[in-house]
């Protein structure tokens, strides 16, 4: 361990601060003999290479001027029309006014909670929830509320019954957040029918909805409901990305939020990047004003859905036993182990074995979950997928019989 000589001199909210359970394993699924069914990784391939090289040569000979120049801090406008209608097809009529550009969604996620989270302050969050927005919400010293969830999402009655208990212990919820669509970790995705249950709830306890919706347009066999947002305009953050949809690498998002939160977004990205990367947002502009990306969304659901099917009947030839979610779209399974397994123990074993997975304890701001793993299959081969499964099931049946 370091010895750090600033230890006693750190602000209190740094103890927060701690290197997630997926971050930790980038270094063993390195490893080209480990097949990594653990980050959820795009599939960049998909994207042709040589789109790309002319879009970036366009850039550099008619803007280059304003591409490696300083930009504004709300984003550029033509990619925020660009945005408007892509939301537009999940349902929602946004005004450009109110988008903010941020440095992936991550980034928005964070200027959210500076603005809204106090040390102390409740988070509620489905169970399981993104590692990602658990580590946002502990860098702010908030306290991570799971509420119970199954197949259908979020439960209405557990919400409700959440936020009465956590109300008269006396603290004070500040926002609701949601993966509604094709949830990181566990695939699932809210009903139809709970998305008004669940907002009338919030409205009710003047608790914010934050939407977190990077997958939506990546469903398989139908299309996800529409967006909470597109149901109330003023009790909804919404967050979106150009990182499942086209290439992580820009790390360009967004942020749709009513006008008065906007004014203190973009004044918080301000504060925390000066401005986002105009080189970065000229390049998706300019290649979404170029080609189909509709089509290209397409291609990547295609991908996508094959690996889903290969990863659903790998399981179901070497672990028929376990439970596994089905999802409609995005990158997961989340996967129920055999009692007395705990996911994030036997990772070292899996590892001795060529394949990595996420525990489920990462997903969990209290520590639990080790009785449930999460698998990604949005990058590796179907191949791959096939031959990662057959050795998480040696690895279970070892720890089984160990």
């Amino acid at each position: 361990m370091v010895n750090d000589l600033w230890s006693d001199r750190y602000a209190s909210r740094a103890n927060g601060l701690s290197a997630s359970e997926v971050r930790a394993l980038f270094a063993v699924v390195s490893r080209p003999e480990v097949v990594s069914l653990a980050g959820g990784m795009p599939y960049v391939p998909a994207l042709p290479k040589e789109r790309m090289i002319e879009t970036f040569e366009s850039l550099m000979s008619n803007r280059s001027a304003v591409a490696l120049q300083y930009s504004g801090g709300q984003g550029d406008p033509k990619l925020r029309e660009h945005i408007q209608e892509i939301m537009a097809l999940e349902g929602i009529n946004s005004d450009i006014d109110n988008i903010v550009i941020t440095t992936g969604s991550q980034h928005g996620l964070d200027l959210v909670s500076s603005l809204f989270l106090d040390p102390g302050d409740v988070v509620l969050a489905e169970g399981p929830s993104y590692v990602g927005a658990l580590g946002v919400f502990r860098a702010r010293q908030a306290h991570i509320e799971h509420v119970y969830t199954d197949d259908q999402g979020i439960s209405p009655d557990a919400l409700s019954e959440t936020i009465k208990r956590v109300q008269a212990a006396g603290k004070n919820i500040k926002f609701l957040y949601l993966v509604p669509n094709f949830a990181n970790p566990s695939g699932v995705t809210l009903a139809a029918e709970r998305r008004a249950k669940i907002l009338e709830i919030c409205r009710a306890n003047r608790i914010l909805v934050l939407e977190d919706n990077v997958y939506g347009l990546l469903y398989f066999e139908e299309k996800a409901p529409d967006a909470l947002r597109s149901m109330d305009e003023e009790g909804v953050i919404y967050l979106g990305s150009f990182s499942k949809i086209l290439v992580p690498g820009f790390r360009v998002g967004y942020v749709l939020a009513p006008p008065s939160i906007k004014e203190k977004l973009v004044l918080a990205n301000e504060s925390a990047v000066l401005c986002p990367s105009a080189f970065s947002q000229l390049m998706i502009s300019e290649y979404l004003s170029t080609n189909d990306w509709k089509a290209q969304i397409g291609v990547f659901r295609g991908e996508y859905q094959v690996r889903r099917d290969a990863a659903l009947a790998a399981m179901n030839e070497f672990l028929p036993e376990l439970t596994t979610t089905r999802p409609g779209g995005g990158f997961y399974l989340w996967v129920d182990l055999p009692e007395g397994i705990n996911s994030k123990k036997m990772l070292p074993r899996a590892v001795e074995n060529l394949v990595a997975y996420t525990p489920g304890t990462a997903f969990y701001g209290n520590g639990t979950g080790q009785e449930f793993l999460r698998i990604s299959y949005s990058y590796p081969t179907p191949e791959n997928i096939r031959v990662g499964v057959e050795r998480l099931a040696k690895t279970i049946r070892a720890e089984l019989a160990s």
